[in-house]
């Protein structure tokens, strides 16, 4: 069998057996995502979600070009002008501030984050240790304290 007709046949049993691919969302991914979504009201019918997230999540993880995105996803355009318009409206900060809200609400998470002052360092330039020749050692000799509004 030559191997586009291997491809197609894989691709249909992976799809009537409900197999996920290595960079598809799950079944509970998916139900968990559904009602964050945003649904058009209006205008002509929608590709599935489903499908064009996957797409989504397939191009992000790959990193491919759009063009080379496969055929099962539906147009790369179609993905490309959805990944947009979510990421133009803020749809993903807010999925994911909704999903960490109901994750924190289930006790999943734990907030807690430390910081151990001897491992934060800055560039050196940051430091501002008044080095001969930067301007970051040199004072600003043009500024003079400001006249007491009632003198004047």
């Amino acid at each position: 069998m030559c191997r586009p007709c291997s491809h197609v046949i894989k691709d249909h049993l992976l799809a009537d057996h409900g197999l996920i691919r290595r960079h598809e969302l799950s079944d509970q991914d998916w139900d968990l995502l559904t009602p964050l979504i945003p649904r058009a009201v209006t205008g002509r019918p929608r590709v599935d979600d489903r499908r064009v997230i996957n797409g989504m999540i397939y191009k992000i993880r790959t990193g491919l070009p759009w063009r080379d995105l496969p055929d099962r996803y539906g147009p790369w355009q179609t993905v490309y002008t959805r990944l947009r318009r979510y990421a133009l409206n803020g749809v993903f900060t807010q999925v994911l501030q909704q999903i960490q809200a109901q994750a924190d609400e289930a006790g999943d998470i734990d907030w807690l984050v430390q910081i151990h002052s001897t491992i934060v360092r800055a560039h050196q330039h940051a430091a501002a240790t008044g080095r001969k020749g930067g301007w970051f050692g040199q004072t600003n000799r043009m500024i003079r304290p400001s006249a007491d509004h009632a003198e004047v």
